[in-house]
């Protein structure tokens, strides 16, 4: 999950939105999602939101929670996380973390597995976005295992709010932007054009398995496999204090014994969590569940 509100409205006449209405829907997307909205952007539910108002005939924010209440199929609800959440990402992001993590977690996590005869290896990207980071965790797999890859039974979890970015996601095919941090011989070797744009290597789709999902689901999160290594990047900068422990905590019991959680470098989990060791590599600081 990239920057929230990011994305530039149209113009357009806005409804506005009292204190009243925005503490009310601001409580109900923290409950439903744990996406907790600063005050200071109340502008931003005004701008984004009143599109949708117009669409549903209604005039107030007011009736738009009634409405969000009163819809028992939760079909709303998907709307509302697609306006909550915009996805700013792109293939082989954070280059010095990724670096980290091919060259010392995931070489530590492989060999581990090596010597124990078990050559399988779980990874759960949650906050996955349009695809972008489990693919290009998928990439670097391939790239590291080489020919040896045939052996491995690998399984790559990839989980985000908006069911919008899982279904893009799951197509394959990415425009230029996707591109704008990925290195030349990368695409060349696992994408092939197609006309919508750039279309992934089915090898590297078939490790991936995207699944819609709210990480303040605390059964969806149960039947995430366990995993060796997790990847939270930029995701729970967009929650208060408790809602990160809460993630965290989900996280630290999805790991298997020895495993990794690697979140954005703007994030950390000073006064988040204790329970992981901080493991510092050159230019990325990776948490590791202690055996």
């Amino acid at each position: 999950m990239g920057s929230l509100f990011s994305k530039s409205s149209t113009l357009r006449k806005s409804v506005r939105i009292t204190d009243e209405e925005f503490i009310e829907l601001r409580d109900f997307i923290y409950e439903k999602s744990g996406i907790f909205v600063d005050v200071k952007r109340k502008y931003l539910f005004e701008n984004r939101f009143s599109k949708r108002l117009g669409e549903l005939g209604l005039t107030s924010f007011s009736d738009y929670v009634k409405y969000l209440k009163l819809d028992r199929q939760n079909q709303e609800l998907k709307q509302l996380f697609e306006l909550v959440t915009t996805n700013e990402t792109s293939f082989c992001r954070d280059m010095k973390q990724l670096s980290a993590f091919q060259e010392v977690i995931l070489k530590e996590k492989l060999e581990e597995q090596r010597r124990a005869g078990r050559y399988e290896l779980n990874i759960w990207s949650a906050g996955c976005s349009s695809g972008e980071e489990p693919y290009t965790l998928a990439i670097l797999l391939l790239e590291t295992l080489k020919m040896e890859y045939a052996r491995w039974r690998i399984n790559i979890t990839a989980v985000d709010l908006s069911e919008e970015m899982i279904n893009r996601a799951r197509s394959g095919v990415y425009g230029e932007y996707a591109f704008k941090t990925t290195p030349e011989e990368i695409r060349s070797r696992y994408f092939k054009p197609v006309p919508a744009g750039w279309e992934i290597d089915p090898r590297i789709k078939r490790l991936v398995n995207f699944t819609q999902m709210n990480l303040n689901d605390p059964l969806a999160l149960k039947r995430v496999p366990r995993s060796h290594i997790v990847f939270c990047r930029n995701v729970i900068i967009y929650f208060d204090d408790a809602m990160k422990r809460k993630a965290v905590q989900a996280f630290y019991d999805n790991l298997l014994p020895g495993g990794y959680l690697l979140v954005g470098h703007s994030e950390s989990l000073h006064k988040v969590s204790q329970t992981f060791k901080p493991v510092h590599h050159a230019g990325a600081i990776a948490y590791k569940k202690e055996e």
